[in-house]
């Protein structure tokens, strides 16, 4: 059921996709709650297959593996929420053998309580809702008959009903003229199991075509030694046509290069010694997916029976992972998108870095695997985004449940930097000699203290308080909130300058530029800026984030 739920869901992610109520190039909804079931039925499929031969897994052991995974994978707010959902349905189906339909409506039930504990502020008019009423009509239809079709269907069609409820709770919903993204999503997952209970046809899944193809094993000692990196993902709504990606992915240095097109989805495949500047590259050209990266290095090496695996340590001589100064001095694991804004965290003594930002939402794990790396027990985890937050939290819950107070093991903290100029005040906020608590405090005051800027290219139509913006239009946000547009980056920076102060009151300005701007016309900007605030301290510092021409700190 879930495997159809994620094909159906797949097979409208550009959907739920578009139905994101702000026009920024934004982690998209769809992709996020794909690729977190991706995590989950892949989780699922491995364990059904330690099992016996051809013999049927307990579906609470299914369940779990699936929450399981969905946690692990969990990306953005509503892969977060939708791991939540799992979770709280494979806590009550725990001991389950097989699941009847009075049990699933439990389970539901479980369902939503757990997504609702896992949000501090829930807001009606989401995901939260749809989840809430598609659960009390699981538990009025098992009342009526234990068929669990009947059930799910009824959950289904109440599931539906809440979503179209949505723009009348939440207004920035009905402003837009769309229902919620994530409630979306979650209807399409519950339409594709409903269309397999009744054994109607889905869209192909990827199982589907691999058992149609023949199961051939290569011979891995008829190929020639591979070095350095296997890079591949989709690139959705590209601004490059193929030929023009294809021939600066080889002016990167990239071998084997194959980009090829399906309608607005291009596929790229290339080797390189380092992925960081290949899928940076990809980022700035559309919305990135189903990123694969494999080290051929270590392929070849193991074949060859050359490779011991070693104790994961941290080398304190590469760049971006600076050992903890001290057993007493937390680590700081920084999310950063662009080379510039990572040296700027690396100078203020960020010890690691997960990528990702604005249209890459790290999964909880990858957040994890870069805290189990730092060499001391208390790590702080800095999102520096409001789409990653939640996934932050949910790694410091997993490893607060893995070690309990008292029994050893690390300590996982979020400040909730929701952008990058937040974070890079919070670490400045940050004392080698305080305390972990002391830190916190100090970090998240240092933080709010910063206002932010952003200056983007709208992706789609949309209008909000009066301002309409067509997708190419120049738009500026101050704190996430759409606030002016205009034909150039540079008169919208001063649009966003004379909001974010209108009083004249701010000390320092700083814009760090990303790949949009070219290093002349950002300082052409600069003179521009420190002749109108010429009592202000104006600061320019190269960012290297893909899609926003500026961010920018005020304080």
């Amino acid at each position: 059921m879930t495997a159809a739920g994620l094909a159906w869901l797949r097979h409208h992610m550009h959907t739920v996709n578009t139905l994101n109520v702000y026009p920024v190039p934004d982690g998209d909804t769809g992709t996020n709650m794909v690729l977190t079931m991706q995590a989950a039925c892949k989780a699922a499929e491995e364990a059904a297959g330690e099992g016996a031969p051809g013999v049927q897994p307990p579906a609470g052991m299914v369940a779990q593996a699936l929450a399981g995974g969905a946690v692990r994978g969990a990306r953005g707010n509503s892969g977060v929420i939708l791991s939540q959902i799992l979770r709280g349905f494979a806590e009550s189906s725990r001991q389950l053998a097989t699941i009847d339909g009075k049990q699933f409506a439990a389970a539901m039930r479980q369902a939503r309580e757990t997504a609702y504990k896992g949000v501090l502020k829930p807001v009606e008019g989401t995901i939260l809702t749809v989840i809430r009423e598609a659960a009390e009509a699981s538990g009025h239809a098992a009342a009526i008959n234990g068929d669990l079709r009947f059930i799910l269907e009824t959950t289904l069609a109440k599931a539906q009903q809440a979503l179209a409820s949505t723009p009348d709770l939440l207004p920035v919903l009905k402003q837009a003229g769309v229902v919620d993204a994530g409630g979306q999503g979650l209807v399409f997952l519950l339409e594709g199991m409903v269309k397999h209970l009744r054994g109607e046809a889905l869209v192909p899944s990827e199982q589907e075509y691999a058992a149609a193809a023949p199961a051939i094993q290569p011979n891995l000692e008829a190929f020639g030694d591979e070095w350095g990196y296997d890079i591949q993902y989709l690139v959705y709504d590209a601004n490059l046509d193929e030929s023009t990606i294809r021939q600066r992915l080889l002016e990167m240095g990239g071998d084997s290069v194959v980009v090829g097109r399906a309608g607005s989805v291009i596929k790229v495949h290339v080797h390189g010694e380092d992925p960081g500047p290949f899928v940076s590259f990809g980022a700035s050209l559309g919305h990135l997916d189903d990123i694969v990266l494999e080290n051929m290095t270590l392929q070849t090496l193991r074949r060859k029976g050359e490779w011991s695996e070693p104790v994961p340590s941290i080398d304190t001589a590469a760049p971006g992972m600076l050992a903890a100064r001290d057993s007493e001095c937390p680590g700081i694991v920084a999310v950063v998108s662009g080379d510039g804004l990572r040296k700027v965290f690396e100078s203020l003594g960020v010890c690691a870095f997960v990528s990702g930002g604005q249209t890459m939402n790290p999964s909880t794990e990858e957040l994890l695997r870069a805290a189990e790396r730092l060499p001391v027990e208390d790590v702080i985890i800095l999102p520096n985004n409001k789409n990653i937050i939640l996934a932050a939290k949910q790694a410091a819950g997993l490893v607060a449940e893995q070690h309990p107070e008292g029994q050893g093991g690390k300590r996982l903290h979020v400040v909730e930097t929701r952008s990058m100029p937040q974070g890079i005040a919070a670490m400045l906020g940050y004392n080698a000699a305080a305390t972990v608590e002391e830190n916190l405090r100090a970090m998240t005051r240092s933080a709010q203290a910063v206002r932010t800027g952003e200056i983007t290219t709208a992706v789609r139509e949309a209008s909000f308080d009066g301002i309409h913006v067509q997708p190419g239009d120049i738009i500026g946000l101050v704190e996430g909130q759409l606030r002016c547009k205009g034909e150039d980056p540079d008169s919208v920076v001063m649009q966003v300058l004379g909001q974010m102060d209108p009083e004249g009151a701010a000390e320092v300005f700083t814009l760090f530029y990303g790949d949009p701007v070219s290093a002349d016309e950002a300082g052409a900007l600069y003179e521009t800026v420190q002749a109108a605030y010429p009592s202000c301290t104006v600061e320019l510092l190269p960012g290297g984030q893909p899609h926003y021409h500026y961010l920018i700190s005020v304080e």
